[in-house]
């Protein structure tokens, strides 16, 4: 029986993964950058620009939305580590997507390189 390691590792044999120097410039290029993390993790902070779309519910979102629906969009994927997205990137490319990069390391190689994160603004009650 294969563990979600053992699919992981399958994954990243199929997807272009792009290290943290390259995600700056492919994030450029991007037509959309995805965080394919648990809204919570979102919440607590993401990549700059990026739109949530957690992993379960990837394929039934880009099938849903008309403005994400042309396979050939540039897609950047990340989530915490990059197992996710290496998962995630398999099934844009199933799903006949041309252009999907996953960015090695995830989140956590993102934030450690010192790159810029998004957080929630905590609002103001004076």
């Amino acid at each position: 029986m294969k563990t979600a390691h053992d699919l992981v590792l399958a994954a990243k044999g199929r997807v272009q993964e792009i290290s943290i120097d390259q995600a700056e410039a492919a994030i450029r290029d991007a037509d959309v950058l995805v965080d394919v993390r648990e809204a919570d993790e979102f919440a607590i902070g993401h990549l700059p620009g990026a739109v949530h779309i957690s992993r379960g519910m990837l394929e039934f979102k880009f099938s849903a939305n008309p403005a994400l629906q042309a396979r050939d969009l540039k897609i950047v994927l990340y989530c915490k580590t990059s197992g996710r997205a290496a998962l995630a990137a398999v099934a844009l490319h199933d799903m006949g997507y041309l252009s999907v990069q996953s960015i090695v390391g995830g989140f956590d190689a993102w934030s450690a390189a010192g790159k810029p994160v998004a957080k929630p603004e905590t609002p103001s009650f004076e």
